[in-house]
C-alpha cells in the first residue's frame, strides 16, 4: 500500500483489471498523502477531494460492471490552474481571478473525463503562467520535493512538484517558453510539449496565442503516451524502445558555447549521449541557430501578445497583480506591431532552419536547464536560472520536445535533458525516451519524502 503513490497510470490500469486495486482505494490513499505532505509543498490550490472520490466510486462501479472506458478509467491526475475544469476555480494563481469558477471543461479535460480519468484538483502555477515563484499572491508558491528550499521550475510548478511528490501519476501543464519542460526537469519527472496545436488550447487561459501549448507531465514514458493519445483524440503512440540505427543529433554547442552549463549538467548530458550510443543509436554533433536568436524572437512575440490579454486589467487594477508578473507583462506595452511582425517572420526562418536539420537526424538531444534548481528565496538566481535553458526554440518552431531526468547533482537535485523530434513525430521522441528510461533507473528515483 505504501507504494501506491509511485505506481504509474499504466500500472494502476493493470491493477484495476486484475482487481488487486480499486480506484477508490487509490484516490483515498493519494488524498491522505496530499493532506499529510502538501502543507510543506504547496502543490494544490483547490483539492477536489469529494469530487474525486465520487468519480472514483463511479469508475469502480463501471469497471466491476464491465463498462471499461480504456486505460485511463479511474486514473487520477492534477490540472494546472490556468486550465478549466467545470465547477472548480480557475484562478491562474492570481487575485485578479480569485473568484472565477469554470463553467465548462477545457477540451483536453473533457476528453480525459470521457476516458474516465479523475481530476484530483487544481495545482499551483506562476501567476498567469509568467510571474515566477512569488510570495505576494493569494497562494504560496509550490516548492521542489527534492529539497523544499528550492524552486520546482515553472510555470507548471504544481504539476511538476505534484508528480514528483507522488500526489498523482500524471498532471496537465502548459508550455509557452518551456513551462512543462522546466518543472519536469527541475523535479525529476518527464514533460512533453507536443507539436503545435496537437493538443487543443480551448479552455486554457492564454499567455501567447503563438507560443502556447498544453502537455502532460508524468514519471513514465508510457503514461505520457496514454494521456497524449486521449488529449489528441488519436490512438496513443505505440512505444518501441529499440533505437538501433536511430540518428541522434547532439546539440552540444547550446550548453558548451551558447550558454555554459554547470559541470554536473554537462557530464549528465554526455552520459546520456553515451547511453543512447550503447543502445545502438549513432550520435552526431549538429548545429542549430543560436539560443540568443530564439530568445529574442520569442520575447518579441510573447510580450506584446501577453500585454494584449492583460493590458486593460493592468491599467485598471495593477495592484491585483503580483510584482513579478506585473513587471514582466508591462514590457509588452513597448513592443511595436512592426517588431512583433518582424519577429513572426524571423520565427518562420528559424523554424525552417531547424526543420532542415531533421533531414539529417531523427531526433535531437540537448540541454534542458543549464543548472539544477536554485533556492526559491534567492530571487536574483531564480530569475537568472529561468533564462539559462534551451527550451524556447521548440515553442517557436512547433517541433515536439520532451524533458526527462538524466542525473542527480551532488546536492541531490535532478538534472535533465531534452529530446526533440520532427513535426508530428511524437512517437519518435517517445521511443528514444523509452529506450533511455529502460536503460537507466532515473525514472524510478523519487524525492526523499515519507
Amino acid at each position: 500500500m505504501t507504494d501506491i503513490c509511485w505506481l504509474s497510470a499504466s500500472e494502476l490500469a493493470a491493477a484495476y483489471r486484475r482487481r488487486t486495486l480499486s480506484p477508490v482505494t487509490v484516490v483515498e490513499h493519494l488524498l491522505a498523502r496530499i493532506r499529510s505532505l502538501d502543507p510543506g509543498l504547496n502543490v494544490f490550490l483547490h483539492l477536489n477531494g469529494e469530487g474525486a472520490l465520487a468519480s472514483a466510486r463511479q469508475a469502480e462501479a463501471d469497471l466491476a460492471a464491465g463498462r471499461d472506458l480504456g486505460h485511463l478509467h479511474g486514473i487520477p491526475y492534477g490540472v494546472k490552474d490556468i486550465i478549466d475544469v467545470e465547477g472548480l476555480p480557475t484562478t491562474c494563481h492570481s487575485a485578479v481571478l480569485k473568484d472565477n469558477v469554470a463553467t465548462r471543461d477545457a477540451v483536453a479535460v473533457d476528453l480525459l473525463r470521457k476516458a474516465g480519468a479523475i481530476v484530483l484538483g487544481k495545482v499551483a502555477t506562476h501567476e498567469f503562467a509568467i510571474g515566477g515563484p512569488s510570495f505576494d499572491l493569494p497562494f504560496p508558491p509550490a516548492r521542489n520535493p527534492w529539497n523544499r528550499a528550492h524552486h520546482p521550475g515553472g510555470s507548471s510548478s504544481g504539476s511538476g512538484a505534484g508528480v514528483a511528490a507522488g500526489f498523482f501519476p500524471v498532471a496537465l501543464g502548459t508550455d509557452t517558453g518551456g513551462s512543462v519542460r522546466n518543472p519536469a526537469g527541475a523535479c525529476g519527472v518527464m514533460g512533453l510539449k507536443a507539436s503545435y496545436d496537437k493538443v487543443s488550447r480551448d479552455g486554457v487561459f492564454p499567455l501567447s496565442w503563438t507560443l502556447d501549448y498544453v502537455g502532460p507531465l508524468a514519471r513514465k514514458v508510457e503514461d505520457i503516451a496514454l494521456f497524449l493519445g486521449v488529449m489528441t483524440g488519436t490512438p496513443a503512440p505505440a512505444i518501441n524502445p529499440d533505437i538501433r540505427g536511430m540518428r541522434v543529433g547532439f546539440v552540444r554547442h547550446y550548453h558548451e558555447t551558447d550558454m555554459t552549463a554547470g559541470p554536473e549538467t554537462a557530464a549528465a548530458l554526455q552520459s546520456a549521449a553515451d547511453t543512447l550510443a550503447a543502445l545502438g543509436a549513432s550520435i552526431t554533433d549538429v548545429e542549430l541557430p543560436p539560443l540568443s536568436d530564439f530568445a529574442n524572437v520569442n520575447r518579441a512575440i510573447l510580450t506584446p501578445e501577453a500585454w494584449a490579454i492583460h493590458g486593460d486589467w493592468l491599467r485598471k487594477r495593477p495592484e491585483k497583480y503580483g510584482r513579478l508578473s506585473r513587471q514582466r507583462l508591462m514590457v509588452g506595452a513597448f513592443v511595436t506591431a512592426e517588431n512583433h511582425l518582424r519577429a513572426r517572420m524571423m520565427g518562420a526562418t528559424l523554424r525552417d532552419r531547424v526543420s532542415a536539420v531533421f533531414e539529417k537526424v531523427d531526433v535531437l538531444l540537448l540541454a534542458n536547464a543549464m543548472n539544477p534548481a536554485c533556492r526559491i528565496d534567492d530571487e536574483e538566481k531564480v530569475v537568472l536560472s529561468y533564462f539559462q535553458h534551451a527550451r524556447a526554440p521548440f515553442n517557436l518552431t512547433g517541433h515536439p520536445a520532451m524533458s526527462m531526468m538524466c542525473g542527480l547533482s551532488d546536492a541531490g537535485l535532478p538534472l535533465a535533458m531534452q529530446i526533440a523530434g520532427p513535426h508530428d513525430r511524437e512517437d519518435t521522441v517517445l521511443n528514444v525516451a523509452a529506450a533511455y528510461q529502460n536503460a537507466t533507473d532515473w525514472s524510478d528515483r523519487h524525492p526523499p519524502l515519507p
